[in-house]
């Protein structure tokens, strides 16, 4: 039996987004993460920020704690898929549960075999040859699900600005 939609928005639509930032850094695509972690449970959504390495989640930990100068972003780190996180934004060292989360950010260089559940989802990659490698694959496994992710190419802005 196929794995079930999820919940869709107001006009019946999921949200499946490929971010291509300007910038070449981690650190980038880190600040880009949270952003848009921060906007996804300011709509009240449940946000899992899928990454590979304990290092990467503690810097997404950090920034997390610290995005605003007088707030946060309430978040915990999660390392096995059998912990279920109690805050409304996880940073995941395992696969995601479906079911778990509304919107999935992916950081992380495997794409999870259930990213057509989601009901928003949005991979981030920062302008290295590696990185976008690695998003070029994940995008054509997202259109061998049947996902047509929206492009949003950063680099193109940068380009007009240096003219």
């Amino acid at each position: 039996m196929p794995a079930s939609k999820p919940d869709t928005d107001a006009n019946g639509n999921q949200s499946y987004w490929f971010h291509i930032l300007a910038r070449p850094t981690a650190a980038d695509r880190h600040l880009h993460a949270v952003r848009l972690a921060d906007k996804a449970w300011q709509q009240g959504d449940r946000v899992a920020i899928l990454c590979d390495s304990h290092q990467q989640a503690e810097e997404l930990d950090e920034l997390l704690w610290s995005f605003t100068p007088d707030a946060f972003i309430p978040h915990s780190i999660v390392a096995d898929v059998t912990t279920r996180c109690p805050d409304p934004v996880g940073v995941l060292l395992c696969q995601p549960v479906a079911d778990d989360w509304d919107t999935l950010i992916i950081l992380s260089a495997a794409l999870p075999a259930d990213a057509d559940r989601f009901k928003r989802l949005a991979l981030v990659a920062h302008n290295d040859p590696e990185v976008l490698n690695q998003a070029r694959s994940h995008f054509r496994q997202l259109r061998a699900l049947g996902i047509e992710a929206r492009v949003h190419d950063q680099r193109k802005k940068q380009t007009s600005v240096d003219r």
